[in-house]
C-alpha cells in the first residue's frame, strides 16, 4: 500500500487524545470515518481503506455517533410497498 506523511501540531495530536504508535491509525479511521459520514464511500470501503476488520470498524462509527446503517424514508416506503405486493 502506498502512503502519504502528514505533518500535524503536536498540539492537535495532544488534543485528541492519541499517542505515538497509534497515530497513523486512528488518523486513517477518522478520515474513513468522515468520508462515510460525508456518502463519500461506502461502510465497506472505509474499514478497508483504514485496514480495520468491518465489525470493528462499525463499532467504531457507532461510537461517534454515525449510523451504520442507511435506511432512507424512501428505503422504508420501497419495503413497504414490496411487503404488501407479497401479501404479508
Amino acid at each position: 500500500m502506498d502512503t502519504v506523511n502528514v505533518a500535524l501540531p503536536s498540539a492537535l495530536l495532544k488534543a485528541a487524545n492519541l499517542e505515538e504508535p497509534n497515530i497513523s491509525q486512528e488518523v486513517a479511521r477518522l478520515l474513513a470515518l468522515e468520508l462515510y459520514r460525508e456518502d463519500k464511500i461506502s461502510l465497506g470501503r472505509a474499514a478497508e481503506l483504514c485496514q480495520t476488520p468491518l465489525v470493528a470498524f462499525i463499532d467504531f462509527v457507532t461510537k461517534h455517533g454515525v449510523p451504520p446503517l442507511r435506511y432512507s424514508f424512501e428505503d422504508l416506503e420501497e419495503e413497504r410497498r414490496s411487503t404488501n405486493r407479497l401479501g404479508a
